[in-house]
């Protein structure tokens, strides 16, 4: 009778430790929608939104544009003390310098027969390695400033100036000062009326205020679970004060 017990009380155990190991999947989310007037829950969100990392291990000398400011397209957003780069990169260019002249000093003797095919072989290898290596650096050294790819604001700067950072450690964020993308989760049975153009009207929560938009595009497919699908919107007319982030309820006609 114990051992009959025992065995029930291990395999419920087991089966427990089973159903614990493997948790239900999660259904992803469904359109936050308003009942009484059928209104959409909408997302403000940047067109382009992105970390700036670094590509060398240095510290950071400059970080010339602050939290919130603006800049443009190819201004210098990230500056690194790279004194170590640029004197290697000299010592290369020097090497290259050097390697070239012994080139050219070998072709000279070898057409008055000084000079066997093999010096000129080995002058030429050298050389070939001599410019490699100042390659190599001049690339290394450009990417000690990290310029801007597009135009935009500084959302927030994860590092700081004097600290030393790896390549791939995050510096900046960096968003799109361009025109917002307005984000939402819509049934799919709206897709019968909702069409590429649909104009609509959205409420920001945080300025208290309306402004006209239209759908830009739809998703490529419909969420089987949720039953939903993608719209993103754009606002008309002037949005200068609208920030990412923001959030407000689409209203559709």
């Amino acid at each position: 009778m114990k051992l009959t017990v025992f065995r029930t009380t291990v395999c419920l155990l087991a089966a427990g430790w089973a159903q614990a190991a493997t948790p239900p999947a999660k259904p992803l989310p469904a359109p936050v929608t308003n009942a009484s007037d059928g209104r959409i829950r909408v997302q403000l969100m940047a067109r382009n939104a992105v970390t700036l990392s670094g590509e060398v291990a240095a510290k950071i000398a400059a970080l010339p544009v602050p939290e919130g400011a603006s800049f443009s397209k190819g201004q210098a957003l990230v500056q690194f003390d790279c004194g170590s780069y640029r004197a290697q990169l000299r010592k290369s260019q020097a090497s290259l310098e050097a390697a070239s002249q012994l080139l050219k000093v070998n072709n000279q003797l070898a057409k008055l027969n000084s000079a066997g095919a093999l010096d000129v072989a080995q002058a030429q290898g050298k050389a070939k390695e001599a410019a490699a290596d100042a390659s190599y650096m001049q690339t290394v050294v450009g990417k000690c400033v990290i310029s801007a790819p597009f135009n935009g604001r500084v959302a927030r700067r994860i590092a700081a100036v004097h600290q030393y950072v790896s390549p791939g450690n995050p510096v900046l964020d960096i968003v799109d000062s361009g025109s917002l993308e307005l984000r939402m989760l819509v049934p799919s049975k709206w897709l019968a009326k909702l069409k590429s153009g649909s104009k609509f009207t959205v409420a920001v929560d945080e300025l208290g205020a309306s402004f006209p938009a239209r759908i830009e595009r739809l998703g490529a497919q419909i969420d089987p679970v949720s039953q939903s699908i993608l719209a993103v919107g754009v606002i008309e007319g002037n949005g200068a004060s609208l920030l990412p982030g923001m959030s407000g309820w689409a209203s559709f006609k």
